[in-house]
Order: C-alpha cells, then sequence, then structure tokens
C-alpha cells in the first residue's frame, strides 16, 4: 500500500506542484515552439516523456553503479548529458523511421531535447532527492506527463485564440506569452498541496 501512496505523492507533486514547465519553467521552448497544434504538442511530449523516463533510468544507473563507485560524482552533469544525447539521437531516428509527418512537424525542436533542461533537471533532481529507482521511474515519468500536460493544454488555447478576436497588436507571440503566464499562475496555485 505504501508504494501505491508513494506512486500518487509523486503524481500529484510531479504533474501539479512541481510542474516542470508552469512551475519550475524548465522546457519553455518546445512548450513556446512546438504548442501551435495539439497533435504536434502531444507528439513532443510523448517523445520528451521516453526520453525522461529512459534518461532517469539509465542516469540512476550510472550514479549508483559507476561514478559513485568510483568516487567521481563530479562528473555527475556530464555524464548525464552525453546519455540525453544520445537517447535524443535514437528517439530523432525512430520518429524519422516510423512518424515521417510528426518528425518534420517538430522540425529542430526534436533534437532540441538534448538540451532541454527539463529533462536534464529531472535527472539531477532524482539524484539530489536520493529517490530509489522506483521513486526516480516515478517521479520521471510523472514530471514528463506533467510536461505534456503543459505544452497541450497551452497548444489547445493557441488553437483557440487562432480564430478568436484578439487585437492586431497582441496577435501572435504577445497573446501566447499572456496565456503561458495565465495558466502557469493557475497552476502555482497547486503549490499549497503536501503529501
Amino acid at each position: 500500500m505504501s508504494y501505491l501512496k508513494e506512486f500518487f505523492s509523486l503524481a500529484v507533486l510531479g504533474v501539479l506542484i512541481e510542474n516542470f514547465v508552469l512551475v519550475k519553467f524548465y522546457g519553455i521552448c518546445p512548450f513556446l515552439g512546438v504548442s501551435k497544434k495539439t497533435d504536434t504538442a502531444l507528439g513532443m511530449g510523448m517523445a520528451v516523456t521516453f526520453v525522461m523516463v529512459l534518461a532517469s533510468l539509465l542516469t540512476w544507473l550510472v550514479q549508483r553503479y559507476i561514478l559513485i563507485p568510483l568516487n567521481v560524482e563530479y562528473l555527475q552533469t556530464i555524464s548525464f548529458i552525453l546519455l540525453i544525447a544520445a537517447l535524443v539521437q535514437f528517439v530523432e531516428m525512430v520518429v524519422a523511421k516510423l512518424v515521417p509527418s510528426l518528425y518534420s512537424a517538430l522540425g529542430i525542436y526534436l533534437p532540441l531535447i538534448t538540451t532541454n533542461c527539463a529533462v536534464l533537471g529531472v535527472t539531477l533532481i532524482n539524484v539530489q532527492r536520493e529517490y530509489t529507482l522506483f521513486q526516480t521511474l516515478s517521479f520521471s515519468f510523472w514530471s514528463a506527463m506533467g510536461f505534456t500536460l503543459a505544452i497541450f493544454l497551452f497548444a489547445g488555447v493557441r488553437e483557440r485564440l487562432e480564430t478568436s478576436n484578439i487585437p492586431k497588436y497582441l496577435k501572435g507571440f504577445p497573446i501566447a506569452l499572456i496565456t503561458a503566464g495565465l495558466i502557469a499562475m493557475a497552476f502555482l496555485g497547486f503549490q499549497g498541496l503536501s503529501f
């Protein structure tokens, strides 16, 4: 029962309380760049989810079984970035082969997952909080779901704004930034939750 409670706590933490995009402001580049259409946003969210969970698994193993035993924890950031870069290259090849339309829609933002600070951030938070493997995978998955939720919600709002009557000087990116700020303020309301 404690695993279920812990899983639920990490879900609420990752999706709502510490949402990487709307609360911590990690991963803003793809959030603003790929959020014009909901299908593209969902595709980016799934790619980030895959990379984030797999990167967390691999970095947890590297930290636990290589860096700590060799007493070279100071190489943590460099080794984590290299692992993330390799994973993103793998994801890019798979998406290009299996879903070419999504690959072309994501454009430059797919390889930019390598430098998405949300992916590196979740791996470093997992190590800093000394999460177990179960906690690492749970927090990573739910943080990625929070990223996906944020980018999907924002894409839905942006699609709706395309048909709305907006003053000319606010059209495009200005109204997108205002909208992102309002959504972020709404998510800050979850800060009072604790488990």
